[in-house]
């Protein structure tokens, strides 16, 4: 369903919700700022609705305000209604490319500070562009707003003359590498614009890739872009949503002071909702660096919001939406396919209802016998119709989802801005729900009949290098191919630049109010009588229950024959239970709109749940079912097992996973911490279902089990659940019993593995180090790391990726468990830069670990990390791993204190001394993970030696 995984228009919220967002008195008339109008106000609103005011500028701004004093904090979203679908052909990317210029400073902001503004007041920061919009947001403690209002509003009035021929290079190299690290490197990068390319008429607007072809950028120059800028980035072509500990009456006058003097810009035009048809089945083809054959089929059907839209999800869901569906039962369950689902994606102007698959080898079949497949599964669908689950549990699961969406300010101020910048309605909340509720059957059967049902199709075949023979059928589509010319000649003369005049000095940057009061959150304490240590609180904002249950389990209790064990069991306790199959299991939950997903970690498997806390009970039934009884029969168990092992083979194809596995069997050899924790073919291969039976009675026991507990629920009614579901569950794990290896790699050795024809190079610099703690020394190295490679103004960022255009992103960190420790420098680099990068990394680790850090440094980690309180504890989610550290470590809440109070007492001289001990670059050994005929010379040139490295 669309809803389920873009960003979330409905939102069902209860009337209490509502009540405890909103004030319940009429709210007294107020004087608004000169210049802005009221539009709407929905503060008043209960039952399904997110409470809001809307407002209007003069200048043709749009403003939003959700007020939300539950935590202090405010989130700022400014979408502009421009993405890669307002470009022009020859043109692409050009949205994508200006998501970056918007963090390289405006005329009052210098470069690189945007980012350090935000990251120094406490906050995260981001932007995204996809096809139809472009959007910036920060979260940032409450006491921080104006400094965000005066960010945003500089760059958007205040923006070209701070866009320079450097600048533009240098992001113009970053997308570069950002398309090569997501695309070009990675499988199946390319085929969702290949699929594009055929689905939309040639030079549609959704024909091109949202990051752009790159001849377009190489042919493009300054101005153009400035050009692009001017076109659509004015007021009246933005949203501006606020939401958190805000008063809207409070901060209109701040909005004004800032955004009110920003000219309008060009009017804007909604752009044209056509539905697309295709006259014949376009099969196209591609050969990728994959190991398992794709096919995707896909279908051209309405738009956002189109009053088809919905039975269209529902019908998505039936066919390939979950362990009930169609696909699931014909293609994966019988392990024709390693993998099978379909989707219906919708942007603005189009809709694609997509099925794909991935063949399993050992079924013999190519993509066309996939295709006929899928294709007989349609027929089956009209054989079979639509039933009374299939429309309850997508509307449950719709309840849901949009309520655990609503734990967040984020999530609220998103649905906000999104909804008004493409419906002109902040709030349709109703209206959405309504419209899934209103589905019938006879609805569903009308939408398969009239964009399905004898339809044509675009069919991309992907598959491996050399096996040209797996696709469903020749290629009979090529897209146009079209000469633009060669570089631009816009002239810097050609723009026409519009100009703010304010009355104040916009050059001074706001100073923050005084930092809000954090309250950390209340919890409870228990133990049950099977020996689970329980930690839990209550927080009233949504009728939700989120679980984590920690089970001492996982890689470190394997032995190196059977390493993957834990994975498995994880795997087959998300299957069928003796009760239950799988089928019945995933129906029961998605009927109630709950989720129960088992996992493994190197020290714990891991039980998260989540539902709504009226229907807990029932939940937690179905949680103690598979806990006790797991079936761990022969089906599931080959099923899980055959998909364990083909994405192991597909990981293989990753540079990164390549790279993650290569330096881990360095740092800790064929010790049980040198592995995987999905294991290796060869000793997954060996598992059988007895070894699961075994491993699963002897480790998966309840004594020493941690279980943390978030609802709205008071203990009083939570703990009583808790306790009938797990008190039939009893026993006592063997302890963990595992030693702290001795490293296999040589310090001064690059450890090259060959990945040939890569576009990237994968770098990992490091050494093994100190084992984790919460306040001493591991605590305190990554202090010390910050500034050096833990933000994204660090030294090495900034080197790399933003001054040589090098990487999309560099950073270094501690990485560390109870038992060991890794530090660690890494990026995906420009694999023409590879040498290059890597000599940058280690410059910079050496001067920092001679020369240390420098004062205005100090005060820029102290003021980041200690102002970050407000955001901590927000969600549910938040808390969860917040409280799970409180227990497993047996802290007191009181940590944080002791932790800020080292954040503020830190000295120069202990960094500096942190830097020397840890930093030696002499110590570290290197992997690369690239082109190995090409990289060698010049990594030899460095004067490291040079070995290959086969894993």
């Amino acid at each position: 369903m669309r809803k389920l995984h873009k960003i979330a228009i409905a939102v069902m919220l209860a009337t209490s919700l509502a009540a405890c967002n909103s004030p319940q008195s009429t709210p007294a008339a107020v004087t608004l700022p000169a210049g802005i109008s009221l539009v709407a106000d929905q503060s008043q609103t209960t039952g399904l609705a997110i409470p809001h005011k809307k407002y209007k500028l003069a200048n043709g701004l749009t403003v939003i305000v959700h007020e939300d004093s539950s935590d202090p904090l405010v989130h700022v979203d400014v979408t502009y209604h421009v993405g890669s679908a307002r470009e022009e052909a020859g043109k692409s990317g050009f949205a994508h490319f200006f998501e970056h210029m918007m963090f390289q400073g405006s005329e009052n902001v210098d470069d690189e500070e945007h980012f350090k503004i935000i990251t120094e007041a406490g906050g995260t920061m981001n932007g995204t562009t996809n096809s139809d919009r472009t959007n910036y947001f920060q979260t940032v403690p409450v006491n921080q707003l104006e400094k965000v209002l005066w960010l945003e509003s500089d760059r958007m009035g205040f923006l070209l003359d701070a866009v320079t021929e450097k600048k533009f290079e240098v992001q113009r190299e970053t997308v570069k590498n950002e398309r090569g690290q997501r695309v070009d490197n990675q499988p199946y990068g390319r085929l969702y614009e290949r699929v594009s390319q055929a689905l939309y008429p040639d030079l549609h607007q959704y024909s091109w890739p949202v990051i752009g072809w790159m001849d377009d950028l190489n042919r493009a120059n300054v101005n153009d872009v400035k050009a692009f800028f001017l076109r659509w980035y004015g007021p009246n072509n933005a949203t501006l949503t606020i939401g958190g500990a805000v008063k809207a009456e409070e901060i209109l006058p701040l909005v004004q002071k800032y955004f009110g003097s920003i000219p309008v810009g060009p009017e804007v035009t909604p752009a044209p909702k056509e539905l697309l048809t295709l006259s014949e089945d376009r099969y196209i083809s591609m050969e990728d660096n994959v190991h398992l054959p794709l096919l995707y089929v896909t279908y051209p059907t309405v738009y956002a919001w189109h009053q088809d839209e919905a039975a269209l999800d529902i019908l998505s869901e039936i066919l390939g939406g979950g362990n009930n569906s169609l696909l699931y039962k014909n293609l994966v369950k019988n392990q024709m396919a390693v993998q099978a689902q379909v989707n219906h994606r919708c942007m603005e102007l189009s809709c694609n209802f997509t099925l794909l698959a991935l063949p399993h080898p050992a079924s013999g079949k190519n993509l066309a016998d996939i295709e006929k497949v899928i294709r007989d599964s349609l027929l089956e669908f009209e054989q079979r119709g639509v039933t009374d689950d299939d429309l309850n549990k997508v509307k449950a699961k719709m309840e849901a989802a949009n309520i655990f969406g609503l734990q967040s300010v984020q999530g609220k101020v998103s649905q906000l801005a999104y909804s008004e910048t493409f419906f002109g309605q902040p709030d349709q909340v109703a209206d959405d729900i309504a419209r899934y509720n209103a589905v019938t059957k006879a609805d569903v059967l009308r939408v398969y009949n009239q964009y399905i049902k004898g339809k044509h199709a675009v069919l991309m075949s992907v598959v491996p290098k050399g096996k040209t023979a797996m696709i469903a059928r020749a290629d009979n589509f090529k897209p146009v191919a079209h000469d633009f010319g060669g570089p631009s000649t816009t002239k810097a003369e050609d723009l026409q630049a519009r100009r703010a005049t304010d009355n104040f000095d916009r050059s001074v940057q706001p100073k923050a109010g005084m930092n809000p009061a954090v309250d950390l959150p209340a919890t409870w304490r228990s133990d049950l009588s099977n020996g689970i240590a329980v930690l839990g609180a209550q927080t009233t904002e949504t009728p939700t229950t989120s679980l984590l249950l920690k089970i001492p389990s996982g890689l470190y209790y394997e032995t190196a024959d059977k390493v993957g064990i834990s994975t498995m069991v994880a795997g087959l306790m998300n299957e069928s239970t003796k009760n239950y199959s799988t089928e019945q299991m995933s129906l029961a939950l998605e009927k109630l709109g709950s989720e129960i997903m088992f996992g493994a970690e190197s020290e714990y498997l891991t039980v998260f749940v989540s539902s709504l806390t009226k229907n807990l009970p029932a939940t937690l039934a179905l949680l103690e079912e598979k806990l006790l009884n797991p079936a761990f029969n022969a089906q599931d168990f080959s099923r899980v097992q055959q998909q364990t092992l083909q994405g192991l083979q597909n990981a293989e194809k990753n540079a990164g996973f390549l790279a993650a596995q290569a330096y881990r069997k360095l740092m800790y050899g064929n010790h049980i911490m040198g592995f995987n924790g999905q294991g290796t073919l060869a000793t997954v291969s060996k598992l059988t279902p007895a070894d699961l039976q075994a491993y699963y009675q002897q480790n998966f026991k309840p004594a020493g089990s941690q279980l943390i507990v978030v609802s709205d629920a008071a203990q009083t009614v939570v703990q009583p659940l808790l306790s009938k579901t797990l008190q039939k569950w009893q026993g006592k794990a063997p302890a963990l019993n595992v030693a702290n290896p001795t490293p296999v790699a040589k310090a001064g050795t690059i450890y090259l593995v060959d990945k040939p024809d890569a576009p990237q190079s994968e770098i990992r610099i490091g050494k093994r180090s100190i084992t984790e703690d919460i306040t001493g020394e591991f605590y305190r190295a990554g202090l010390m790391n910050f500034v050096l490679g833990g933000n994204f103004n660090s030294r090495i960022n900034l080197n790399l990726r933003e001054e040589k255009g090098y990487t999309y992103g560099a950073f270094s960190g501690f990485a560390a468990d109870k038992v060991a420790g890794v530090y660690t420098a890494q990026a995906a680099v420009r694999a023409d830069a590879t040498a290059a990068s890597l000599k940058e990394f280690l410059i910079e680790i050496d001067r920092y670990q001679q020369q240390g850090i420098t004062d205005q440094e100090l005060n820029f980690m102290r003021q980041a990390i200690n102002q970050a309180d407000a955001l901590k504890y927000e969600t549910p989610n938040a808390k969860l791993g917040f409280m799970a550290q409180i227990l497993e470590h047996n802290l007191s809440p009181d940590f944080v204190k002791e932790r800020n109070q080292i954040v503020a007492s830190i000295s120069k001289e202990e960094i500096n001394a942190l830097a020397k001990k840890h930093l030696n670059s002499k110590e570290m050994s290197i992997v690369v993970v690239g082109d190995a005929k090409k990289l060698r010379p010049e990594l030899q040139a460095l004067g490291f030696a040079v070995e290959d490295y086969k894993l």
